[in-house]
């Protein structure tokens, strides 16, 4: 099936007289006739349910059909983008590990890298991500355990080079990880370039609503823990909380997902409620149909930025003569996303007033939903980063994140110019 179908009907396949639509499972736990059957689910000897922490049958619908969407053999839903990309490296690091990460990442995930996990003892080595593969390979060292990366960076929207990481990371035998938020597989299908593991905050266009907090991780399958089994001894190891499992060789290329799911979301609790799956799901339907107007909006607004004369520099990697759109175009030439970033000549002031002016455009927290919004990253997502981290990040102090939603193009150009006007 293509992207369109499966956002339709993978995940929730029901059977004769049962409901067309994923029904929510609002049940904290499950019953079942005897003390041995619930003893095997503990064991991991049987799959089933007995406590949403773990799973639950509309949460595992939901992260079906993602995992369908990505192209990968196995999913697990988190609470959010964040726990998400915390779970993904948390699966694979501990104390004394060390892992690569773009410096261009969101400004939340680049301080759960940098400061947060720092404190439990995991080091991050932020690069620059247009850096030749031999200067970034001076930077892995015998602990990395992992490399991470935006395919669509937030908010500066460059576009990362797959080829060239996935190369990195596996000549290293470690994987590579992408968080696909922005672009979501409707536009780029990371594993197709050597990605291993994927990530999503399903808040942004996934859920498409703005209505719940929640993320995804995929894991593609491909990477071969067991041949890399020194570095990754949490799942090529026996695990003593289940009796001495190995999940490598027990789950294969279940492994990675499995030991998320029983060990981290065992011990962490960060779990997506089922009535958030089932709106992340309601969104899921209309993911590729909603991106393919958000791509087309994003490119006429950009159009109109770039021509404007109080407007001093865009950049949208689907606009050609864009630094990256060679890259949009080998890995989304269908389109990459409905967020781009611009400057308005003048001062941090100007852009301040350009941003109150608008009438149609929020001042939100949040991008990548189906109203239009935007933000100014130093002043707010990214205002814990120092003036040197925001420079390493690529934050420029005039840098306004838009994310163009879904009213009719000529509306948002209108505001966009009386707002200008009054800059």
């Amino acid at each position: 099936m293509n992207i369109e179908t499966k956002g339709l009907h993978e995940g929730w396949k029901p059977s004769r007289g049962e409901p067309r639509q994923l029904p929510i499972y609002q049940s904290t736990t499950f019953k079942y006739d005897t003390s041995d059957e619930m003893g095997a689910l503990f064991d991991l000897e049987a799959s089933g349910y007995f406590y949403t922490r773990l799973q639950n049958p509309t949460n595992d619908c939901v992260a079906a059909k993602i995992c369908e969407m990505e192209g990968g053999v196995a999913a697990m839903l988190t609470s959010s983008g964040q726990a998400a990309n915390f779970y993904a490296i948390f699966n694979i690091c501990e104390s004394g590990d060390h892992f690569i990460a773009s410096s261009a990442i969101y400004g939340g995930t680049y301080n759960l890298f940098g400061v947060t996990m720092k404190k439990m003892g995991i080091e991050c080595t932020f690069v620059d991500q247009t850096l030749p593969e031999e200067e970034l390979a001076k930077y892995f060292k015998p602990n990395t355990k992992a490399v991470f990366g935006e395919t669509i960076t937030n908010p500066t929207v460059t576009i990362i080079d797959f080829e060239k990481f996935a190369r990195l990371a596996h000549s290293h035998g470690v994987p590579f990880i992408v968080d696909n938020t922005f672009a979501t597989p409707a536009n780029c299908r990371p594993f197709e370039w050597g990605a291993d593991i994927v990530t999503h905050s399903t808040t942004k266009y996934m859920d498409g609503h703005a209505v719940g907090v929640d993320g995804c991780i995929v894991d593609s399958g491909n990477f071969d823990w067991m041949a890399h089994a020194e570095k990754f001894p949490g799942l090529t190891t026996p695990d003593d909380s289940y009796h001495g499992i190995t999940y490598a060789k027990k789950f294969g290329k279940g492994a990675y997902i499995t030991k998320a799911t029983v060990q981290l979301m065992r011990d962490l609790g960060s779990i997506q409620s089922p009535q958030n799956a089932f709106y992340l799901n309601l969104g899921l339907e209309t993911l590729s149909l909603r991106m393919e107007k958000h791509c087309s909006n994003a490119l006429a607004v950009a159009k109109y930025l770039n021509s404007h004369d109080k407007v001093a520099w865009v950049h949208y990697a689907s606009l050609e003569g864009d630094e990256y759109y060679d890259l949009a175009q080998k890995y989304l030439p269908n389109g990459t996303c409905g967020v781009l970033a611009f400057g308005v000549k003048g001062d941090r002031a100007t852009a301040n007033r350009f941003m109150d002016s608008l009438k149609l455009a929020s001042i939100v927290t949040h991008v990548a939903d189906s109203k239009s919004c935007l933000l100014h990253p130093a002043s707010h997502t990214h205002r814990q980063l120092t003036e040197e981290q925001l420079i390493e990040a690529g934050i420029s102090p005039d840098l306004i994140r838009l994310s163009v939603g879904l009213e009719n193009i000529d509306d948002i150009i209108a505001d966009l110019e009386q707002a200008l006007a009054q800059a």
